[in-house]
């Protein structure tokens, strides 16, 4: 895995930078919705909202981040893969969008309409976070590419293995989620979410096993880049780390630790992903089109290097800031109304 610093792997790393932290700052949200039914009680309900209420639509900052550079960095993978994804990516944004009104809604409403709001919440996460998965799926799975355009049909994207993939982010959002409600609730709350915590982690790692020997077979360039010599000695080391943070994980859900699950599961996902980025890497369209190929004209990338050079320091600050100001625990009574 030969790496040259230039400007379209540069862009590659801050695309990828900004989806990972949308997703990991947006998942454990998605999250909090795809376990609000576990929790009917309107006390519990409110304290899940209150604690991701003023930190939740800035999070997705790094989506509109992530997917206005790949548009503006590499405009021919945007020109691709945008057709063999229009489903599931409309999807994802029908769900983010009922998700958005209802959690604001819902503190509008009469408590009899309530119980509506909280269902518009509970399955828009579900949607989007399973359409997140399904679009990733489908672009490991490989997109048909003729010529400069998506040479694919409507349905492509819908297949076993994009059906997993969306399972599987299902699991780990959920459990991001859990180890949140951890992390900042308390009481009765807090002891329904440990207990959910460890339900959900096995059902995430059952998931990362089941997507990892899966991928290789998908296409041989993936086989090649986790097993061939000397490519081995460097992708070895994943799978490692994820045996030691899943320890790490059980030993600090088992001692009861508040804040340490939740960023342990961070970590998880950050190993995770590191694993997305060798199986795909050079390719921004797997064994199709890579950076080099899809990247916008070297004015251009430089252009917009400037302006991501002050946006995202910015972002990060402003980001950071919200986190520390709310931070710690959340208790009923108190917070968005």
């Amino acid at each position: 895995m030969n790496i040259a610093i230039d400007l379209p792997t540069i862009w590659a790393f801050i695309i990828a930078f900004a989806v990972f932290m949308y997703v990991v700052m947006d998942g454990f949200d998605l999250g909090l919705g795809m376990l609000f039914p576990l929790f009917p009680a309107k006390e519990d309900r409110d304290v899940i909202m209150n604690s991701v209420a003023p930190v939740w639509d800035g999070n997705e900052t790094w989506l509109v981040l992530g997917g206005g550079g790949l548009m503006a960095a590499f405009p021919l993978a945007y020109a691709v893969l945008m057709p063999a994804l229009y489903t599931p990516m409309i999807a994802m944004l029908i769900g983010l969008i009922f998700r958005g009104v209802a959690f604001e809604f819902r503190w509008r409403t009469l408590q009899s309409d309530r119980n509506r709001w909280d269902t518009a919440f509970a399955g828009g996460s579900l949607l989007a976070a399973l359409a997140q998965g399904i679009a990733l799926g489908a672009i490991l799975q490989g997109v048909p590419v003729a010529g400069r355009h998506y040479g694919g049909g409507w349905w492509d994207w819908l297949t076993p293995f994009s059906i997993l993939t969306g399972l599987s982010i299902i699991a780990g959002y959920s459990l991001l989620g859990a180890t949140w409600l951890v992390m900042k609730t308390e009481g009765d709350l807090r002891e329904r979410a440990y207990h959910l915590s460890w339900r959900l982690l096995f059902a995430t790692l059952a998931a990362i096993g089941t997507v990892s020997l899966a991928t290789p077979f998908l296409q041989n360039g993936y086989a090649e880049r986790w097993f061939a010599w000397p490519n081995v000695m460097l992708t070895a080391q994943v799978p490692l780390a994820v045996a030691i943070v899943t320890v790490l994980l059980i030993v600090n859900l088992k001692n009861r630790h508040d804040y340490r699950p939740f960023f342990l599961t961070l970590l998880l996902f950050a190993l995770s992903y590191a694993g997305l980025g060798i199986s795909m890497w050079p390719y921004v369209v797997p064994n199709s089109i890579t950076i080099w190929q899809a990247a916008a004209p070297e004015k251009s990338l430089t252009f917009m290097l400037v302006g991501v050079a002050v946006l995202v320091p910015l972002i990060l600050a402003y980001t950071s800031w919200a986190y520390w100001v709310f931070r710690g625990k959340v208790r009923a009574g108190s917070g968005y109304h």
